[in-house]
């Protein structure tokens, strides 16, 4: 064999290690069985996004709506307000007995003498409403705030419309 044969054959058997060495490693045989699958989770339940209980305070201010709004100046039911107090009325039939309590608001203009008057009429405007669809009068209290409890403080219309308004509050006999 010459010089050239044995550096031939040497090389190559060097280069079969060296790419004997880079392959990958055939894994090891596992001869113990695999562990038994965990039972099958259960799915989370969905989110409750709400849990109300029927007949309390929140399913009548979620599901049926607790409020109304007056003109400036005005105490009269709008007609668009009419078919909510009309729910508003059937669930006070489904609940006889809960009691209810409907606050007036009025906006910040007017002295608070006169926001407190005008609040009570537009108060007693949602109580006989209700009444005139079949609630009973001892059922429902009214109370006045007149501007006193505003939900929006800025000074603009927008804000205005949002203050002058019924709200009709689940006070006694509800479901907690």
């Amino acid at each position: 064999m010459t010089q050239f044969s044995r550096s031939l054959k040497f090389a190559c058997v060097a280069a079969a290690l060296i790419l004997g060495a880079c392959t990958p490693k055939q894994a090891a045989v596992n001869t113990t069985p695999p562990p038994a699958p965990a039972p099958a989770a259960q799915p989370a339940p969905a989110p409750v996004t709400s849990r109300i209980l029927p007949g309390s305070a929140e399913d009548f201010r979620v599901n049926v709506g607790d409020t109304v709004h007056f003109g400036y100046d005005q105490y009269g039911v709008e007609e668009n307000d009419k078919a909510l107090l009309g729910r508003q009325a059937q669930w006070l039939a489904k609940y006889p007995a809960v009691r209810v309590t409907v606050e007036g608001h009025c906006d910040e203009r007017g002295t608070r003498e006169y926001n407190l008057a005008l609040g009570a009429r537009r108060a007693n405007a949602v109580k006989e409403y209700l009444v005139s669809q079949g609630v009973s009068a001892a059922r429902v209290e009214t109370v006045s705030y007149g501007k006193e409890r505003p939900i929006c403080t800025d000074s603009n219309e927008a804000c205005w419309t949002q203050n002058r308004r019924g709200v009709t509050v689940v006070t006694g006999g509800a479901s907690a």
